[in-house]
């Protein structure tokens, strides 16, 4: 079942929250889901806009929003928070009025929150930026599946396992490529894994990664 099932999904009120906080009727339920995606692709485009050349991607983790009936609180788990603060002395106050802008039709007032991750890196999105960063830039698979792996065991996590599919290295035919370190035991329930997919758009096509992180064990 762990090869067959999403990680996050699988571990849902065990080791595993919801990153969207409210509730709506059935017949409201899909509206409420299209704003969620909105919100979300709105802030990345944002600090994509305005992010540091040298650093060269996002930086954020995970986006949580919770509803009420007057009030859209957001919370972003950024590792790089200079992305948004560093000089732009209103820099959160202007991406809360540029979310706000695509919403005008709906009477709740937003708040957004910044929250700085300690290790970055311990988090499969931002690590998934920085190797789809390198792929980009053409250096070779194994040496940016190595890269990552290097990176996260200075977070004190217990395992990760890293699978690239497509079209590697621009070869003509498509294979699978994996790596993996220490434990990621995908069966267990209790075992807290951090999972993302994440799409690299190159030259040569598309390819496909995924990356798991074993945190700990409950």
């Amino acid at each position: 079942m762990g090869q067959k099932i999403n990680p996050l999904g699988f571990r849902l009120g065990t080791t595993q929250n919801h990153h969207s906080f409210w509730f709506a009727q059935p017949k409201n339920f899909s509206a409420g889901l299209q704003e969620d995606e909105k919100i979300r692709s709105c802030i990345k485009n944002y600090v994509q806009k305005n992010r540091k050349i040298s650093l060269g991607f996002e930086g954020i983790a995970r986006i949580e929003i919770k509803k009420r009936i007057d009030l859209i609180q957001i919370i972003i788990y950024i590792g790089f928070p200079n992305l948004l603060i560093e000089g732009r002395a209103r820099g959160v106050e202007e991406l809360q009025m540029n979310v706000q802008k695509e919403f005008r039709s709906v009477n709740r007032r937003l708040n957004i929150a910044i929250t700085r991750i300690e290790k970055p890196y311990g988090h499969p999105n931002i690590l998934a930026e920085y190797m789809a960063l390198q792929l980009k830039n053409r250096v070779s698979f194994r040496k940016a599946m190595k890269k990552a792996i290097e990176l996260t065991e200075q977070t004190d996590t217990k395992g990760i396992q890293v699978q690239l599919a497509g079209r590697i290295d621009g070869k003509e035919i498509a294979r699978v490529e994996w790596i993996r370190e220490g434990r990621v035991p995908l069966q267990t329930i209790r075992a807290k894994i951090d999972h993302c997919s994440y799409t690299i758009r190159t030259i040569y096509g598309v390819l496909g990664l995924k990356i798991w992180i074993f945190v700990d064990e409950e």
